[in-house]
């Protein structure tokens, strides 16, 4: 299959589904078309909440692409890539409806960011989170907002610096980062359609307050997260960082 970044509308949800033959992963192209669909629903007055989900089993989102990130041989470059999910995660942030995002596998470095900036997150139970980019010689610079302020500090700190060990995803809900997690793909989808049922019958005024209310003292992000991508974008062009993604692109 190609990659897709794909949305619909049904019964006042509005979907939009991702996938990428590479575990999920991010290209920047793929970046700027989810932030562009988020964007569109969040006009939209047909849909009233927002569903995040991607294809497959395995991965939710394997985050930035080894490839895009391993061809990156400019400062301008390297900005622009990760400019790329400040542009997902803002977009969620400014978008005037609550987005339900469903993990249904694993999230990696910039999944996490996106599972942590949905405003109500499930998950399965095999859908167990890392931060792996400290291991790769960058660091969690752009989703590190966004992560930070739903797990707190302490449990951040614990993700960024242990950046090579999967934690669970019992872990992830006793921190915040899951809402609920089920055993199977059945029970999820019940809960998606029983949540989003009851809020797409709400008052989208009171809804778009709300979500206003939850993001209160974000306002600065869209330049602090373009400031964040500047700082990744520099480490990726170093020597230690090119060595350490080609290991683990021979790994893969």
């Amino acid at each position: 299959m190609e990659p897709f970044v794909k949305s619909e509308i049904k019964n006042g949800v509005g979907y939009i589904t991702f996938f990428h033959p590479q575990s999920n992963s991010m290209p920047g192209t793929q970046l700027s078309n989810l932030a562009a669909e988020i964007e569109k629903l969040g006009k939209d007055n047909s849909a009233k909440v927002i569903v995040l989900k991607s294809e497959g089993d395995k991965a939710f989102c394997a985050g930035a692409s080894f490839d895009e990130l391993i061809a990156i041989k400019d400062l301008e470059t390297g900005k622009k890539f990760f400019s790329g999910f400040a542009h997902v995660i803002n977009a969620m942030r400014k978008a005037p409806k609550f987005i339900i995002a469903c993990v249904q596998g694993k999230a990696v470095g910039g999944g996490v960011g996106i599972a942590c900036a949905a405003d109500y997150t499930i998950a399965l139970e095999g859908a167990s989170v890392k931060l792996s980019e400290l291991a790769v010689g960058i660091g969690p610079f752009v989703v590190g907002p966004a992560v930070e302020r739903k797990i707190g500090t302490s449990s951040f700190c614990q993700l960024t610096i242990d950046a090579t060990e999967w934690k669970s995803s019992g872990w992830a809900k006793e921190k915040g980062l899951y809402a609920e997690v089920f055993k199977s793909i059945e029970e999820m989808d019940n809960a998606i359609s029983s949540l989003t049922e009851k809020l797409s019958g709400s008052n989208p005024v009171a809804m778009a307050q709300l979500k206003k209310v939850m993001w209160e003292g974000t306002e600065s992000w869209d330049k602090l997260l373009l400031e964040r991508a500047a700082i990744s974008g520099q480490l990726v062009l170093s020597e230690f960082t090119i060595n350490a993604i080609n290991k683990f692109k021979k790994k893969a």
